[in-house]
């Protein structure tokens, strides 16, 4: 998937404004890498657009720990949208992401991410099932 093929996707998902697939891409991605180890992030980088690559590769090893309503906030804020926004947008980006990384690492992925998490990504690798909306 390239980088306007991986935009594209994001705006087409349901409940994302129309221009803001952009900001809330790389603002998700940005929040993302923060919150998973440097070598996942390069392995997710691995799977992303040239244009994305550098959001989510980081050269620290440690990740920073921060719940699920944090990551919301940080998006929010990044992004320049409301909360729902944020909360939609960041649910369009992931389920991208799944299409665009291979099953393996989006399951290593999310696997570093705590279950609340899960909302947003569904379960983590040899567990990938559909996402249950409102859980």
């Amino acid at each position: 998937m390239d980088y306007s093929e991986f935009i594209q996707s994001v705006a087409a998902r349901p409940k994302v404004p129309p221009g803001k697939a952009e900001p809330i891409t790389r603002a998700t991605l940005e929040t993302v890498a923060k919150r998973i180890t440097g070598g996942q992030a390069r392995d997710l980088a691995s799977q992303l657009p040239e244009e994305l690559k550098g959001l989510v590769s980081r050269p620290t090893e440690d990740p920073e720990r921060f719940g699920l309503t944090e990551f919301l906030e940080r998006v929010q804020s990044r992004a320049g949208v409301d909360r729902q926004v944020a909360t939609d947008g960041a649910r369009a980006v992931l389920d991208t992401l799944r299409e665009a990384a291979s099953a393996k690492e989006y399951g290593d992925f999310v696997d570093q991410l705590p279950q609340e998490f899960w909302q947003l990504t569904g379960p983590g690798s040899g567990q990938l099932q559909p996402r249950r909306i409102g859980t």
